[in-house]
Order: structure tokens, then sequence, then C-alpha cells
């Protein structure tokens, strides 16, 4: 059996990525639309109701337009925009966030893909919070560090002219802290106020580094560093894709330097916990168009049509 697939924006940097995954996949045939009908509605409602899954990957605005034509209630839509991440009846694509959250993916029509800064904050905070290692009213700020592609396709060609000396060096944005991936950082993590949060893009394609600084005094009586990557340890045992490294990572710290790229071209995740007596940073690794982006989207279609969870990946 073949499931039929169409991914509506096919040509922006996560619909690139997701046809990459799909192209050697002998169990799916891809659907695909007219580059001159790209924006014909009538087409795109033929395809995306032709479709035993949608991939959207689109602006908000157009995935809201794309749900709307959606009339086959056996269409299951995936979209990779923020439109639908905190909306009641679509559930978090993010398979590793909850114990029943692979059950959610599974049983829904309606899956909303994470953010690249939102999955790795969420996989740092959740399972804390849920532990009460992080009580939820605790203030967090976090910063990630990220390749410019997620700026996708202009922000690329920008950095790619090598004309303007200013991309030469990380540049923070989103101060008017504001960013559009908080509401998921705050509502899927249980945190009871939003985070500060300070994105930074970097000179280089692709990789992302968020990182949580903690005062232990801050924090229940009795959490060290080594509590708290017990913690990731317990809830992430067994999860493929999540890789929980030593605390205070001998290896980083021998380097001295933290490497936002190492997991570029994959699905992984990694978890850091660096600290000292009174303080500790938490640290998640992963590619922002992989695990950040379209590797999570194909993850999420793996769960839901219940076949191997890291077929393609």
């Amino acid at each position: 059996m073949k499931y039929r697939v169409f991914v509506d924006g096919q040509e922006g940097t996560t619909g690139l990525r997701i046809n990459e995954y799909l192209a050697a996949r002998q169990d799916i045939e891809v659907l695909r639309i007219d580059p001159d009908r790209r924006k014909d509605p009538a087409e795109r409602a033929r395809l995306l109701n032709a479709a035993d899954v949608a991939f959207l990957c689109l602006p908000d605005a157009a995935s809201r337009e794309a749900v709307s034509l959606i009339t086959n209630p056996n269409t299951c839509v995936i979209d990779a925009s923020t439109a639908f991440r905190t909306a009641p009846g679509w559930a978090f694509g993010l398979p590793e966030l909850a114990p029943e959250q692979r059950d959610l993916i599974r049983k829904t029509k309606r899956i909303a893909n994470p953010g690249c800064h939102a999955t790795a904050f969420i996989l740092l905070l959740r399972p804390l919070v849920d532990a009460g290692l992080i009580p939820a009213n605790t203030p967090i700020s976090a910063t990630s560090i990220t390749g410019y592609s997620g700026g996708g396709k202009k922000m690329i060609e920008e950095y790619e002219a090598g004309n303007n000396p200013t991309l030469d060096a990380p540049r923070p944005y989103a101060l008017g802290l504001a960013h559009k991936h908080l509401p998921e950082m705050t509502a899927h993590t249980g945190l009871l106020s939003t985070p500060v949060f300070m994105p930074i893009v970097g000179p280089f394609l692709k990789g992302l580094a968020v990182s949580v600084p903690l005062h232990l005094s801050q924090l229940p009586a009795g959490v060290t560093a080594e509590k708290l990557q017990e913690a990731f340890a317990k809830r992430y045992a067994g999860e493929r894709f999540i890789r929980v490294m030593p605390v205070r990572d001998p290896a980083t710290l021998a380097n001295g330097f933290f490497d936002a790229q190492a997991n570029n071209d994959t699905n992984q995740v990694d978890i850091f916990v660096f600290g000292n007596e009174t303080q500790v940073v938490l640290i998640a690794r992963l590619d922002n168009l992989g695990k950040g982006a379209s590797g999570a989207a194909v993850q999420s279609m793996n769960v839901h049509l219940g076949v191997d969870e890291g077929l393609g990946l």
C-alpha cells in the first residue's frame, strides 16, 4: 500500500526538505501540483482532498485557507506554520512531549508541527516542570542561536550573496519580545508566565542551540545539575531521536566551545546540563531544518500512519 502525500508549499525551505525525505520512500506517492497552478484554490483543494497526508508549508493565513479547503475527513493535515500550535483540536507534533503524545498524534487528523526554537525549549523545560524540579511559576529566560536557513529563502539568498558585511556577525532579533514561538513555548511546557526569549541568527546555514540559565537557589531545595540530568534521562529513556548527554559533558568542556551544528542533517536532539553548586545552564541542540522543521513533520506522519517512526529519517 502506498500513502498519497501532498506538500502545499513545496518550493519553500521546509517543503523542499520534506520532499527530500519522501523521495526515497517506497511507501509514499507524492502528489505534485503544476507550478503554474500553485495558487489555484481549486487545484490545491483537489490535491489536498486526494491526499492521505497533506503537509502545509505556508504562511499562517495561507495555512488557514488550506485547512478550509479540506472536506475529506480522511486527510491528515500536518501544518508547519504557527497558526494552530496552541489551537484546540490540534495535536502538537512533538511525539516526545509526553507519554500520551504519540497516541494523540496517531488518532488525530490535525497535527501542528512545532517551531524550531520551541522544540528545543520545550524538550528542555517540560520534563523538569512535570517532575517538579522547576516550579511552573519560575521566571525563565532563554537564548537561541540558529542558522540563517530558519529565515527562509529570502534570508538564505541574502547571506549567500556575500555582499553584506553586517551579516558576518551573529544578529539578535525579535527584540520586541514577541517572537511567534512564545505561545507554544509557554503552553506546552506548563509554565505560568511567558519566558524572556532572545533568538540570534548566525552566519551559518543550519544548526540550532537553545540555552536556558537557572539559579539553583530559585529551584526547590536539593535540586542539582545531577538531578536535572537524571530527570532528562528518565523522561527520554528509549527515545531514538533524543540523546541525554553526561552532566557537564566532558567532551564539550574539554574543547571549550559548544558546536551548535553538530546535529546537522539528522533528526537528533542532544540535551546537556552544565553547572556548578549554584548555577546551571541547560542546552538543547538540533538541526533547525531537521528535527526543528521537516524531520519533525515526517516523524509525526510516521507516528500517525503507524509505520516505523524513523522511516526516511
